[in-house]
């Protein structure tokens, strides 16, 4: 499944009222869960020709969509840690192409300034540079996803 089929699922399911849609073929698996989502309180539907689709009895429309993916929940602590933001909407990349070395991996240090990756949206390719210094703890967006506004795409130990 490519960025465009993932941003028009999510867009479809915004115009509904489900709470919850999960997709799985192969080896890829996504789960987008929309702010009505309440947990186990759900009925089935499902067709030969639909993913499988779990939406409540009743709910009011989604105002926005989360996607998710199949690993393990985050128990770390981000106390004391810096987050370096997106500052626009677009695709997530931690190099300038899939050959080349990411900007910055698990470990390396960054200094205010340093590209630490790209962000393409529409077509332009947008370098992004810490605000903070510091130690790269943990990248926290895959590779070539997509990101929102505000979206933290690297956790900083600044000690």
């Amino acid at each position: 499944m490519n960025y465009k089929e993932i941003t028009d699922l999510i867009k479809l399911v915004n115009k509904t009222d489900l709470a919850e849609v999960k997709l799985k073929d192969k080896d890829f698996e996504i789960s987008i869960r929309t702010s009505n989502f309440q947990g186990k309180s759900t009925q089935v539907v499902q067709s030969s020709s639909a993913p499988i689709m779990q939406m409540p009895a009743a709910a009011p429309v989604a105002p926005a969509a989360v996607v998710t993916s199949s690993s393990e929940p985050e128990t770390e602590s981000t106390e004391g840690l810096l987050e370096v933001k997106s500052p626009i909407v677009g695709t997530f990349y931690r190099s300038t192409s899939p050959d080349k070395p990411a900007y910055v991996k698990v470990g390396d240090s960054v200094e205010k300034g340093d590209t630490v990756c790209i962000v393409e949206a529409m077509k332009l390719f947008n370098e992004i540079e810490t605000e903070v210094s510091g130690k790269i703890v943990k990248v926290m967006v895959e590779d070539a996803a997509p990101v929102e506004y505000d979206q933290v795409l690297f956790l900083v130990d600044p000690s």
